[in-house]
């Protein structure tokens, strides 16, 4: 039986596969919805298919999505991550913690799935990305080549290598955002390369050689990689657009300083420089941007400001086109980067959303054309964040503010039974959502 229920609001995933839900959040609160709640949302039971029941399905699960969706259990990859198409439509999963990319098979009619290893060995595959019959994947090191046919890839080539993770003898181990996404051009001349930052505000990236916290372009064919955007923490979500345009939605900074100088907390004393958690709840915003040629997002000198009337600390929160403000604790008088003078984002999310997967799809019915978000909930938020599948609108050859799609993973007490990783939209107009924690690939059925 269905219940009419409203869409939790909110964006946010875990910047990595080692974030854990906080364990201490209040119950009784919940976040601020600052973002358009879309269609009313119904609860709906998550159906586990024969042969996918163990935990977390080994008791009923529920979700709220569209009137009339249906979500099932369509197969089990453990650690699953991000998600890629063939053209002969079989789905990839690649799965960092194995080092390995699975291949499922859709079976006919109402026949299970089945899955294999596609390729094995390989050092934390993350992005996946096809063009034509050419498939690249990112590994933490390098983006390798392979061309696909029938359920099988051959000639391996790497076409770009050198690129930064814990075993490069400049970070000696230390590094927090060592996998990579991938995305090619429409044409398939050319490669986009997420490179992570270092840790929280490792301000040194911006120097490195090749650039971390960033986007990077190599030519598809192979060559070295330049930098395309920059002060990008952990743009984890990268895709092209209808238009062919590149966008990255980005994990921002954690334990943001406050940095206004009034009495937040109300004792009486300014705050401006402390760490203080109510602040850090909803601060800084999660950028989805359009990146062209030279674009700068900022970090780390430069946050994106959710709040509507800045200093107050009841202040509405938004999340179109917010601007960026200098960080207190690195750039408090904008003489390392002058924030004002760059573009702000064109959609956001909920601080500590922790965007992962992004993908362009027309979903159809009330929704048409737009971006699709595995939003896998924050770590170090009270109350944390929720997961869910967010869905940004395209219009005008740009994408609107956030709705929720998919959410229900978090219960009340805060603890999670799952966490969306990437959305996708299949041949057969169903949405495909990978799920790292409950290590699931969800098959969500629009109505027709």
């Amino acid at each position: 039986m269905k219940s009419i229920a409203r869409a939790v609001i909110a964006g946010g995933l875990a910047l990595t596969l080692a974030a854990c839900t906080s364990s201490d959040a209040d119950p009784e609160e919940s976040p601020p919805s600052a973002t358009p709640a879309g269609p009313e949302l119904e609860t709906t039971t998550v159906d586990a298919l024969p042969g996918t029941e163990e935990a977390p399905f080994d008791q009923p699960r529920e979700l709220q999505a569209p009137p009339d969706w249906t979500v099932s259990v369509w197969a089990r990859v453990p650690s699953a991550r991000l998600l890629a198409w063939t053209p002969d439509n079989r789905l990839l999963v690649s799965r960092p913690k194995f080092g390995d990319v699975i291949e499922i098979v859709p079976g006919q009619g109402d026949a299970a799935p089945t899955q294999r290893p596609l390729i094995e060995g390989l050092n934390q595959p993350h992005g996946l990305a096809f063009h034509d019959t050419t498939l690249y994947v990112a590994e933490s090191d390098q983006i390798d080549a392979f061309t696909y046919a029938n359920g099988a890839l051959s000639d391996k080539k790497v076409v770009v290598d050198g690129l930064p993770d814990a075993k490069s003898s400049d970070l000696k181990g230390a590094y927090a955002h060592a996998l990579k996404s991938v995305a090619v051009s429409r044409d398939g001349t050319q490669l986009y390369i997420s490179v992570g930052s270092t840790g929280n505000i490792s301000a040194d990236d911006r120097d490195s050689d090749p650039e971390r916290a960033t986007i990077l372009t190599a030519p598809a064919a192979g060559g070295d990689p330049t930098t395309f955007a920059r002060g990008v923490r952990n743009g984890t979500g990268l895709a092209i657009d209808p238009d062919g345009g590149v966008w990255t939605a980005v994990n921002h900074r954690d334990n943001l300083q406050y940095p206004h100088k009034t009495d937040f907390d109300g004792d009486g004393t300014l705050d401006n420089g402390d760490v203080i958690q109510e602040y850090v709840n909803d601060h800084p915003l999660e950028p989805l941007a359009k990146l062209t040629q030279g674009r700068d997002l900022g970090w780390p000198y430069c946050n994106p400001d959710p709040d509507l009337k800045p200093g107050e600390k009841d202040s509405p929160l938004g999340y179109t086109k917010r601007p960026l403000v200098n960080d207190d604790e690195l750039n408090p008088d904008g003489s390392k980067l002058d924030c004002a003078s760059l573009a702000p984002a064109e959609q956001g999310m909920g601080a500590h959303s922790a965007p992962l997967g992004l993908s362009f799809a027309d979903v159809g019915g009330d929704y048409g054309p737009g971006a699709l978000v595995g939003v896998h909930g924050s770590w170090n938020r009270k109350p944390p964040r929720p997961p869910e599948v967010s869905f940004f609108p395209w219009r005008n050859g740009t994408l609107d503010a956030q709705q929720t799609l998919l959410t229900g993973f978090q219960l009340e007490d805060g603890s999670r039974w799952g966490r969306p990783v990437m959305a996708i939209v299949g041949t057969d107009k169903a949405i495909y959502v990978s799920d790292d924690a409950a290590g699931a690939i969800y098959r969500v059925t629009p109505s027709t």
